[in-house]
């Protein structure tokens, strides 16, 4: 294989001849083989749009002679921004140094194929340098937690989408639900008359919240650092640079993003990871409490609540015949526990730097956007796998509500709460239905019995 010499502060290493990535990679690949897991794509995208910020101010302020060469490193970030180039960014997710080392291999993949583009063989780091001109300005500690936040702010506006999206087909299982009387329970006990339809309102309402908190996130994460350099002081970048770098940077992307007032306060602090993975982590709970809920309300099918019909998605054993589990429900489960548990990483990454800067920084890029990108595709497969073909076993429900004393509490405006008491008794001593019993009883009549209990008068606000 044919190969190249490159050199930094440790001294030289042989790269092959035509890799986009250099030695600062190569080190950080041999250091770091832990996870097997590479940068979030997401990440490596909004990298090339913050290099593509910084590369267009440095040559708007004349630092580059060569347009030819300012053209190519503009290509080459593009390309990056439109993840043409994800396959050179080999670093583990999770390093040490803060970051570095997805800057690093950034800059080398971003400077090699510029070089390319001038028709100059990678390596060639006299004409195009991955830290004099790809960083010229920069810091892996105020590019990295930008990049963060594009990629962040991108994943909340798809999130948004899909958890809207589920709403909605929650809010059509409203619609359709809307005449079934069923038993509500409270601590899994009979309680009182509800509809099918007003329970699934309940979950549409929850997640009308979530969107709702999700689109607020992106105000929490529109102010960067990009121009504080090292501590956010702005070492190393003229004031012009500073100024403008974020103004093209929300030109670019489109997005309300502005300059921290207090670089330093932006550099150190990234307090705002952990408030926007609380929001992530209440609609975790919602999906986990309403997948819990779907497969208790399903539960059976001979045997259990049989209330509602999941759709069959895959046999459900391989000893047990016929039976079919609620597998959509139980993955969307999975996925809420693993979005809590990186809450939890995420609180204590960000509680845990020093001085002027959070060196675990790539711990809390993973775990923020691993669960955006979970929580999207868990909202868009619970919504098409199981919300959409949700069915009502009506016979089941109607049944329920004619043997259940939770119906009693639907006649007491009525007849009283004396009265009703005896209905129950009178129906467990001739093993009658509430029904049966309350007929029986004389103290109402079937038409009576039939109006206390429609949709409307069980959902009616006060008696």
């Amino acid at each position: 294989m044919d190969t190249r010499t490159e050199t930094d502060l440790l001294g030289q290493k042989q790269i092959p001849a035509d890799a986009l990535w250099g030695i600062h990679t190569a080190r950080a690949v041999e250091n770091f083989p832990l996870t097997g897991s590479t940068v979030h794509p997401e990440l490596i995208k909004a990298f090339g749009e913050v290099k593509m910020a910084c590369a267009q101010t440095n040559n708007e302020l004349g630092f580059w002679k060569d347009s030819e060469k300012a053209a190519a490193i503009e290509q080459a970030c593009f390309e990056m921004s439109e993840g043409q180039l994800n396959q050179h960014i080999l670093v583990d997710a999770l390093q040490g140094g803060a970051g570095t080392s997805t800057n690093m291999n950034v800059n080398e993949v971003i400077a090699n194929r510029a070089l390319q583009l001038l028709g100059k063989g990678a390596g060639n780091y006299a004409v195009v340098s991955p830290l004099d001109d790809i960083n010229l300005h920069q810091s892996t500690n105020d590019t990295y937690p930008t990049a963060l936040k594009v990629a962040a702010i991108k994943q909340l506006r798809l999130l948004e989408q899909t958890v809207l999206d589920l709403q909605e087909a929650f809010q059509q299982k409203e619609k359709e639900f809307a005449h079934i009387v069923k038993i509500g329970r409270t601590q899994l006990q009979d309680a009182v008359l509800t509809t099918l339809g007003r329970e699934m309102s309940a979950y549409a309402e929850a997640f009308n919240r979530d969107r709702w908190r999700i689109y607020k996130c992106e105000e929490r994460l529109r102010v960067v650092n990009l121009g504080g350099t090292a501590i956010g002081t702005g070492l190393g970048a003229p004031k012009q640079f500073i100024f403008r770098v974020v103004d093209k940077l929300r030109e670019n992307t489109n997005m309300g993003l502005a300059r921290s007032e207090n670089l330093v306060d932006g550099t150190q602090n990234v307090d705002v990871f952990v408030e926007v993975s609380g929001i992530l982590k209440a609609c975790a709970s919602n999906l986990l409490k309403i997948s819990n809920d779907l497969r208790l309300l399903a539960s059976g099918p001979d045997a259990g609540f049989a209330e509602i019909v999941l759709p069959e998605m895959q046999a459900g054993s391989s000893i047990m015949p016929g039976k079919v589990n609620p597998v959509i429900p139980e993955m969307v489960a999975q996925a809420a526990i693993k979005v809590m548990g990186n809450d939890q990483v995420i609180a204590q990454a960000c509680s845990s730097g020093n001085l002027e800067l959070n060196q675990f920084l790539p711990l809390i890029a993973h775990s923020l956007l691993e669960s955006l990108s979970l929580l999207t595709n868990t909202c868009k497969i619970f919504r098409e796998k199981c919300i959409g073909g949700i069915c009502a076993n009506e016979k089941v429900c109607k049944k329920n509500v004619e043997n259940s004393t939770a119906t009693i509490t639907a006649l007491i405006p009525q007849i009283g709460y004396s009265k009703a008491s005896e209905i129950i008794q009178l129906a467990k001593e001739n093993d009658l239905s509430i029904k049966e019993a309350s007929l029986k009883s004389g103290y109402i009549a079937e038409e009576d019995f039939n109006n206390l209990i429609t949709p409307e008068s069980v959902c009616k606000l006060g008696n």
